[in-house]
């Protein structure tokens, strides 16, 4: 039974991003440098805020690589590493609070969803299918 219903979650999850790459397709957003503008031909960027060195962010990276294996034509995954030089920038950029938290950028490039702490899969996935 919880076979059919991840089967059914990644379904509308497929449905869902088909639905957000038609209206992105159909939309005409401006392209903006900087960190938040897309530089793929996906249509939702999902940015992971965290350290290499935090346990939750380290519990983050089979999610982000599932995310990445599955979906990578309709979702842009980036990390930054916060603790890090070059991902300093990043934090103050999305003014996080905590590690790790994750953001959500719809095809226009504008954030939808944010989120902190340890984010499931499955709970990810339903933030997906709301583009």
């Amino acid at each position: 039974m919880k076979r059919i219903g991840n089967l059914l979650v990644i379904l509308g999850l497929v449905l869902a991003l088909q639905g957000c790459a038609k209206a992105s397709a159909e939309s005409s957003a401006s392209n903006n440098a900087g960190p938040a503008a897309t530089t793929s031909a996906a249509k939702v960027v999902f940015i992971e805020l965290g350290s290499v060195n935090c346990i939750p962010c380290q519990a983050m990276q089979p999610v982000l690589d599932e995310i990445r294996q599955k979906y990578s034509d309709q979702v842009e995954v980036r990390f930054h590493d916060v603790w890090a030089p070059a991902g300093q920038p990043f934090g103050r950029t999305y003014g996080i609070r905590v590690i790790p938290t994750q953001i959500f950028l719809g095809p226009d490039g504008k954030e939808y969803f944010r989120h902190e702490g340890f984010f499931a899969l499955q709970e990810v996935l339903m933030v997906l299918a709301g583009c």
